[in-house]
């Protein structure tokens, strides 16, 4: 019965496949129990969130002098720990490719080719503009307000705005 939910569903995102997503979930029968997480696999969020926070204030990833010196080309650094993430990250999708890993509830993993257009290039400018300017990217903002950076609630207000605007116009930009 799983099986043939599956196929049904792969059919139905090979009609409508949304290139704006790399990897997407099969729902079957055995993801029901994980679509409402309880009380305690939200305590299991918020410690390994806080894990990582203190893993992105140690390695002083969330440093304004850090993000400055990067951008200045001062310091190999940051560039140090953007590289180690992508071949990470490069190393991992091949692992997944390669030996067919699927998600915890058994749902295939399925990667789909992304199509390279305009847009990417000033989004990726107005992207590395904000992060030169603030010193902040989307990810260590909430370590940065957790030091008690608290300026960068602006940026994060930003950053949602700057979001929000997107989805908002995105139907009208050229893709």
């Amino acid at each position: 019965m799983q099986d043939v939910y599956i196929k049904q569903q792969k059919a139905v995102l090979q009609k409508q496949r949304d290139t704006d997503f790399e990897v997407t979930s099969l729902f079957g029968t055995e993801a029901a129990k994980w679509a409402a997480p309880s009380l305690t696999s939200y305590l299991k969020f918020a410690w390994v969130g806080l894990l990582f926070g203190i893993v992105f204030v140690k390695a002083e990833i969330i440093s304004w002098f850090r993000i400055q010196e990067m951008f200045r080309l001062q310091s190999f650094h940051m560039y140090g720990v953007i590289g180690s993430a992508v071949v990470v990250g490069a190393v991992s999708v091949w692992l997944i490719k390669k030996f067919n890993v699927k998600t915890i509830t058994g749902e295939p993993i399925i990667f789909y080719p992304k199509t390279f257009n305009k847009g990417q290039i000033f989004g990726g400018l107005i992207f590395g503009l904000g992060w030169a300017m603030t010193g902040a990217c989307p990810g260590p903002l909430f370590a940065q307000i957790g030091t008690g950076a608290l300026v960068v609630c602006i940026v994060l207000l930003c950053a949602i705005a700057g979001t929000w605007v997107y989805g908002y116009f995105s139907a009208k930009l050229p893709h």
